[in-house]
């Protein structure tokens, strides 16, 4: 008779209790890690972006300046960076519980900076290579007072969304964040992202770079190589 219960359920579902059971829970999607850059990279940054050059025809953003930096400023900042490769290779590791098969060998492809003013945004994208980054180095008061006041889900007025994946509402589908000075972001390069807009009349500051991993593109082109002399 439907509504009636005979206990069977709630005897098992106590049984279980008393059992000693192992219990995993799985990682789900992309490895993305937040840092904090040093006091030091931050300034550097921002010097070396005033010999930069024009970049707003590589990217998607609704953005008026961004600014490439030259190979002689990306020699001064790298070094700086390579810290935190380190780190996100280590959170790789520990995201997916296994280790390299092959340390990845970073290559530095691309590095601009982006002033985002009123109205401004970023639509969804992703970035090529195989990782990407973005560091914030100036966040305005106005920004900050415009944020607190939103009243909604997401990261809000200057945020940015990371998405990845479809699902039900169960599911979780994207990570929303409203930066800090000198947070980093580092990701897969194919993770979808975009950058709010924002009322207050004012400048938001951010870098954002591509980075290739030499030594899987070093290893593709051996395994090219064995297998085109395999046939003769």
């Amino acid at each position: 008779m439907v509504g009636t219960s005979d206990g069977l359920t709630e005897r098992k579902e106590q049984g279980m209790e008393e059992q000693d059971t192992n219990v995993n829970i799985y990682n789900w999607g992309p490895c993305l890690m937040k840092c904090t850059i040093t006091n030091e990279l931050k300034e550097l940054l921002l010097s070396e972006a005033k010999v930069g050059f024009d970049y707003k025809d590589k990217l998607a953003g609704i953005i008026e300046k961004e600014t490439g930096y030259t190979d002689k400023s990306k020699d001064k900042i790298l070094p700086h960076l390579s810290k935190c490769f380190g780190l996100y290779d280590q959170a790789q590791e520990f995201y997916k519980r296994e280790k390299f098969k092959q340390k990845p060998e970073y290559i530095m492809s691309a590095l601009w900076i982006n002033y985002q003013k009123q109205h401004e945004f970023n639509p969804p994208h992703d970035h090529d290579g195989a990782i990407s980054f973005v560091i914030y180095l100036q966040i305005p008061d106005k920004l900050k007072k415009e944020n607190e006041a939103y009243v909604g889900k997401s990261g809000g007025p200057g945020g940015i969304q990371f998405f990845y994946g479809d699902g039900t509402r169960d599911a979780i589908t994207y990570m929303s964040h409203f930066p800090k000075e000198r947070d980093m972001f580092i990701f897969p390069a194919w993770l979808k992202h975009w950058v709010n807009p924002f009322k207050s009349d004012c400048t938001r500051i951010s870098v954002s770079g591509n980075i290739h991993d030499s030594a899987k593109i070093n290893n593709i082109k051996l395994d090219d190589y064995k297998k085109d002399n395999s046939k003769t």
